[in-house]
């Protein structure tokens, strides 16, 4: 761990390796799970506010868990997050075939709406949690990522590269640059043997 600013970042946003790979997963992380995408306050308004938008690139089944639950909810820790269908998949989801694709950033996509997706999709395979004094940054490891792991380590692209835009859009781009900064003396610096 190494502190930047008012984050505290795990160093496995630098030693691991992830490129996504939808076609070996098929946007498994739109659909497993126990719990919807995290949201920020902020997030739960452009969510209300844009729905208008996007509703027209939603499944029936989404507009209707939607229309049930509103366009997003409270889960069982308290916390915002995304509805979901029958505890399954995320309302936003759509399908390309096999694979789930997220209706908000379709529309993002052709323009009809300025917010490409929850910031913590985007972010993905980093999770952030909000503390009081900081923000705790971390890899979040998960088997269905197995070959986005596989993938990154085979293009050797970090989590932290691989989630640049990302990471720009939620700590601005002098954090990031502080980050790269940080990634070339860590690179560069003698590992410990065990």
């Amino acid at each position: 761990m190494f502190q930047l600013g008012k984050t505290i970042v795990s160093e496995d946003i630098l030693a691991k390796d992830f490129v996504c790979n939808l076609s070996a997963c098929k946007g498994a992380c739109c659909v497993d799970g126990d719990a919807g995408a995290p949201l920020s306050k902020e997030e739960t308004a452009i969510l209300e506010s844009i729905y208008p938008q996007i509703k027209p690139f939603l499944r029936p089944e989404g507009i209707a868990a939607i229309e049930a639950q509103g366009t997003w909810a409270i889960g069982t820790e308290g916390e915002l997050e995304t509805p979901l269908i029958d505890n399954r998949d995320c309302a936003y989801v759509i399908y390309d075939g096999p694979t789930a694709l997220c209706g908000i950033e379709q529309a993002y996509n052709q323009g009809i709406v300025s917010w490409k997706k929850p910031v913590s999709c985007h972010l993905y395979p980093i999770r952030v949690k909000d503390f009081t004094e900081f923000a705790a940054v971390n890899y979040d490891k998960w088997d269905i990522c197995s070959d986005a792991c596989e993938l990154g380590k085979e293009l050797q692209v970090p989590v932290y590269k691989f989630v640049k835009e990302a990471l720009i859009r939620r700590f601005g781009i002098d954090w990031y640059t502080e980050l790269e900064q940080v990634a070339e003396e860590w690179q560069n610096a003698p590992k410990k043997r065990s």
